[in-house]
């Protein structure tokens, strides 16, 4: 008998560990991968974004769709100032950024994983890698393992084993049909967070890897002026991360090459008349960088410019694409266990003791520090409820 078992050695799994081991439970964490935290040290590498510092209010209404009431309650007990305070206490320090955003003050993830492990271990964790979830046997869990298979009986089990993207550190989704097939409905995965397949014409060839600023996406009600590149397969970047949910729906895409003029100021800003090119009139009159004016005649309406359409279409140039670039690719995933399906302390409800917690429920999020304080929160959240089930 195993005593409280957590499934996954990503945020959410480390998180339900150290709240497990606090209340003073025996834990035993296993991985699949060969070490712990891979695609916590891959979101490090460009600097580990960890939350953002905003009200509660704003920072809730980042997360996409109707927030369900358990997640809710996970954030507001887990929120930015926690994240914070708990980065703090593993001697990590952090800052703030200009856009509210928190960074640990050496812009990676190794130092504050080694320090959290270190703790875990400093608490009686016991780990094991190389050992993959295969599926339940009645009460039992079985793993594949190097050493061949193994099964643990926990009292009470904590599943943190990400969605379905970036399967190279571990977030693969083979779960699901382990979850499906003992009769545990599943919402789809999705992408999220994601580029977008755009089949270029070879005049964009130059611009591969430039990146486009001072914009404005538009997809329905929804806006972000964020930044995008141009890459061989399409457009990549926070600028239409951002919008994957407006556009997974079928909204469509539109962007504004000049969001800090109104139109009236932009067509006081342009002749009335042509006396020259296009792309000259857009490079002298508004400053226009060439890869903005480069994307300006890659979606403008074919054949001789029709000088009239101009400012609107400045303001709102349709972006043409073939869809979202395909989920292993994506930052996460929408999708996953339904909070339906559990009680509001992330339990299963047709399997007690069993909790899930991290990217494999489903809820989506940009970027910007919302995936991981929700992976942190519902963690612990159903890390804390784990601990109060079948003590020994």
């Amino acid at each position: 008998m195993t005593d409280a078992l957590v499934i996954g050695g990503g945020p959410a799994g480390l998180m339900a560990a150290d709240a497990l081991l606090e209340a003073g439970r025996a834990v035993t964490l296993v991985e699949a991968k060969p070490s712990i935290g891979r695609k916590f040290l891959m979101a490090g590498k460009s600097g580990l974004n960890l939350t953002k510092m905003q009200p509660f209010g704003p920072f809730l209404s980042a997360y996409t769709g109707d927030m369900h009431p358990t997640l809710k309650a996970a954030l507001h007990a887990f929120g930015p100032e926690q994240v914070q305070d708990w980065t703090h206490g593993l001697a990590q320090e952090t800052f703030t950024g200009s856009t509210g955003r928190l960074f640990p003050k050496v812009m990676k993830a190794s130092p504050l994983l080694r320090a959290w492990l270190a703790r875990l271990d400093g608490m009686g964790l016991t780990r094991h890698t190389r050992w993959r979830w295969t599926g339940w046997d009645h009460n039992a869990c079985v793993f594949d393992t190097p050493e061949g298979q193994r099964t643990l009986t926990p009292r009470v089990t904590v599943f943190a084993l990400g969605g379905s993207s970036w399967a190279r550190l571990g977030s693969d989704g083979v779960w699901a049909d382990a979850f499906a097939a003992n009769g545990i409905d599943l919402v789809p995965f999705q992408p999220s967070n994601v580029g977008l397949k755009v089949d270029w014409s070879d005049h964009m060839i130059p611009y591969f890897g430039k990146a486009l600023k001072a914009v404005a996406w538009h997809a329905g009600d929804a806006v972000s002026r964020g930044e995008a590149a141009i890459s061989k397969h399409g457009l990549e970047g926070g600028g239409v991360y951002t919008l994957t949910p407006a556009v997974r729906d079928g909204v469509e895409l539109t962007l504004d090459l000049v969001p800090d003029l109104s139109p009236d100021r932009l067509k006081a800003k342009l002749p009335a008349t042509p006396k020259s090119g296009v792309s000259k009139i857009l490079r002298n009159s508004l400053r226009l960088t060439p890869v903005k004016i480069a994307l300006f005649h890659e979606f403008r309406p074919k054949g001789p410019v029709d000088w009239a359409k101009v400012p609107d279409l400045l303001k709102a140039l349709p972006i043409h694409h073939a869809g979202l670039r395909p989920m292993d690719e994506a930052i996460s995933t929408a999708g996953g266990v339904p909070f339906d399906a559990m009680t509001d302390t992330l339990m299963l409800k047709d399997r007690p003791g069993t909790f899930c917690a991290g990217e494999m429920l489903d809820w989506d999020a940009p970027t910007g520090g919302y995936l991981l304080t929700a992976c942190f929160a519902t963690g612990l959240w159903a890390g804390r409820h784990a601990a109060d089930f079948n003590r020994p």
